[in-house]
């Protein structure tokens, strides 16, 4: 059959696949709801993993997955429960036909409101589809907004962070082009997000439309809505759906705070997890490290109850820590900071480079031990890190501590570093983490 949208043929099959959609409706949101329920915990681990491991770019791909799939989820399941009443209502109507208010015998105020409110059961079931039908369409039309939306933060970050990452103290090119373009984007995200609550007012006006045109066709490009446009105005030229999309901006706000409470039974215990020689926080000890999600934060130990004469350091690495040294050794950081975002399909090292890098490596782990110090309890104790990785793949520091000669019972673990403010350096406590001495007789 030809694909000719004019062709009277195809208007015909169109018709017939839409009286019958309801069914494909329905299979694609139970296989849709059973995987993205499969698929949500292995996106929270995977955002656990961004979040420990301090990988910004897939953090926020992550994110994106993640508020799609809650949005999907959420949507399917309105459309299900409401298409299950739509067939409800249908085999009820099979049985019973239209409602006969007459035979209800209610007083003739009642039997008239009624009339006026519900008219006839065929216009229930009718608005009952039109919900489900716009509700199954709604859910992916909202997965491409928030698509757009995160290119659109994403462009202005990319510009934002070309121009900021200069070195020069001079003007260079990359500010001269980068400042006008963050301008633009700038102002055309504003107006684009008004055009966008308002449905359209700027394209409505005729000296406003020729202002706001060019911003429109450059950001119909940068947020992909080129893709979807036709869905966005078949949903704006009917007024159903018009107040539909009204209502659901403001019922996933009301879902965000609804959620957001919760029942406190205590005035104390909760505040303890920030105090941390209060709580024993499982984080902190390598051995409760046990789900795919569970990852140290801060440092660790091997466990709470320690029989053996030694303790297992573990300080977790991040990029904070990396700039903490570069403040206590300037000439460590590299002319040209390999951080973010790279490649390994082409890569040389010369021998003199790995050189080196070696010796920077040596200078880099001895200035962290100079900075780094461990306590027990009120004590130094000496220790030698070495750089390492934990049972989860988290890079960091590792060092072993004699404890044989400490009393049995409980004690305090603590480690510092030393911190420059202006010009001074300063010794700041990083964590505090409890534990058990026992001798293994």
């Amino acid at each position: 059959m030809s694909n000719d949208y004019k062709d009277s043929k195809f208007k015909e099959l169109l018709n017939k696949l839409q009286q019958e959609s309801w069914q494909l409706e329905l299979l694609i949101s139970g296989f849709a709801i059973f995987g993205l329920i499969s698929a949500l915990p292995h996106l929270t681990t995977a955002l656990n993993i961004a979040k420990n491991e301090a990988q910004p770019y897939a953090l926020a791909i992550l994110y994106i997955a993640f508020i799609s799939c809650s949005i999907l989820i959420f949507n399917l399941l309105i459309h299900v429960i409401l298409r299950g009443l739509w067939i409800g209502a249908l085999g009820l109507r099979y049985v019973s036909g239209d409602i006969e208010f007459e035979k209800l015998n209610y007083t003739n105020k009642f039997t008239n409101h009624l009339k006026k409110k519900i008219v006839s059961f065929d216009r229930y079931i009718a608005r009952l589809e039109n919900y489900c039908s716009v509700m199954f369409a709604v859910s992916f039309l909202l997965i491409f907004y928030v698509i757009s939306i995160f290119l659109l933060i994403l462009s202005i970050v990319i510009v934002a962070k070309l121009i900021v990452d200069n070195d020069n103290i001079q003007i260079d090119f990359r500010q001269i082009i980068g400042i006008p373009i963050l301008v633009f984007l700038s102002i055309g995200a504003i107006l684009v997000f008004i055009d966008f609550f308002t449905q359209g007012y700027l394209k409505k006006k005729k000296w406003l439309s020729k202002i706001y045109f060019p911003f429109y066709w450059v950001f119909s490009y940068i947020t992909l809505t080129f893709l979807y446009r036709p869905l966005v105005y078949n949903f704006l030229d009917n007024k159903f759906t018009r107040r539909i999309s009204f209502f659901l901006v403001p019922s996933y706000i009301a879902i965000l705070f609804l959620i957001s409470f919760k029942n406190s039974k205590t005035n104390y215990l909760e505040s303890a997890k920030f105090v941390s020689e209060a709580y024993i926080n499982d984080k902190n000890y390598e051995d409760l490290l046990i789900k795919d999600d569970d990852f140290a934060k801060i440092a660790t130990i091997q466990s709470k109850v320690i029989t053996e004469p030694y303790l297992k350091v573990f300080k977790v690495f991040n990029e904070n820590l990396e700039n903490q040294i570069y403040n206590f050794h300037p000439l460590l950081k590299p002319k040209k900071d390999r951080r973010g975002l790279s490649t390994d399909i082409i890569m040389f090292d010369s021998t003199s480079s790995l050189r080196e890098r070696d010796s920077l490596l040596n200078k880099y782990l001895e200035i962290f031990n100079k900075t780094h110090k461990v306590y027990l309890d009120s004590v130094k104790f000496e220790s030698a890190f070495l750089i390492s990785e934990n049972k989860k793949n988290q890079k960091g520091f590792e060092a072993y501590i004699g404890i044989k000669n400490i009393s049995e019972g409980k004690h305090i673990l603590k480690m510092k570093r030393l911190v420059k403010k202006k010009k001074d350096t300063i010794l700041v406590t990083d964590i505090n983490i409890p534990f058990w001495y026992y001798k293994n007789n």
